[in-house]
């Protein structure tokens, strides 16, 4: 009888191992299934996260740019003496050159409410970049209203336009808002970049078009990569200055340059 009762504590004691056996590797099975699931979430986020409105690619991050080997234009303002007027550029405003305080080399100084082209009008290839360096000189962000530049269909400056053809706007007052578009072929992105550690030093532009696709890039990372031209769009590059600034805030530009490719 006692022989019974041994046998049967032991076959007791392997049942409740087993069965503790068993349900960890259920529960090492479903923790292994949550875990893939989460990644293919977390994936899905991420991928949808790297697209905008009409298949349009954003924030891909630091990115090795390819500028043209053809150089077509290039402005330094090296030439001119500071207060002079840089006839590189027309505008409905002033254009005058100056130097900043703590910064290389001299800067084209962006009055309110002006527009600015060049003073010539380029024949870009089917494939180029244009780069330049804007700085935001300010004592607090919020001092400067929205910058806009980009293509537009003419080189004329005889009135004040934001956002027109093809454009970048900067919503400097709103420190990290970033609005990418077309009015042909009707497109927008909008996107983020934090602009504040840019305020009183040099942010690097690039803009790379390829045909109708135009690559946004702000300090080497890509915002937007997408279709913003119709076929055969006119180019003609612009800035347009904020409507206003407050506290002797500022922006100035320089160290243009358009390069094409060729091979």
């Amino acid at each position: 009888m006692r022989t019974d009762k041994k046998i049967t504590g032991v076959l007791l004691t392997l049942m409740l191992i087993s069965g503790i056996e068993a349900h960890a590797q259920l529960g090492g099975l479903l923790d292994k299934a949550k875990e893939k699931a989460t990644k293919a979430i977390e994936k899905k986020i991420d991928t949808n996260s790297a697209s905008g409105k009409s298949g349009a690619t954003v924030n891909s991050g630091k990115s090795n740019i390819v500028t043209g080997d053809s150089l077509v234009f290039a402005e330094d303002f090296s030439a001119f003496q500071p207060g002079a007027t840089a006839t590189s550029f027309k505008t409905n405003g002033a254009a005058n050159v100056v130097t900043v305080r703590g910064q290389k080399g001299k800067w084209l100084d962006l009055r309110d409410k002006a527009i600015y082209k060049f003073s010539h009008q380029l024949n870009y290839l089917r494939r180029f970049t244009l780069s330049f360096d804007i700085i935001a000189k300010a004592d607090q962000i919020k001092d400067i209203a929205p910058l806009s530049f980009g293509f537009a269909s003419d080189n004329s400056v005889r009135q004040y336009a934001s956002n027109i053809g093809t454009y970048v706007q900067l919503h400097y007052y709103d420190a990290n808002q970033v609005n990418i578009g077309s009015n042909k072929p009707e497109k927008f992105v909008n996107t983020t970049f934090d602009l504040e550690p840019w305020i009183n030093r040099p942010l690097h532009i690039v803009l790379s078009v390829d045909g109708e696709r135009m690559a946004v890039y702000l300090n080497n990372i890509k915002l937007a990569d997408t279709v913003l031209f119709s076929h055969a769009a006119a180019k003609n590059f612009y800035i347009t200055a904020p409507w206003e600034y407050a506290n002797d805030a500022g922006v100035l530009v320089s160290n243009f340059k358009v390069s094409g490719f060729r091979k």
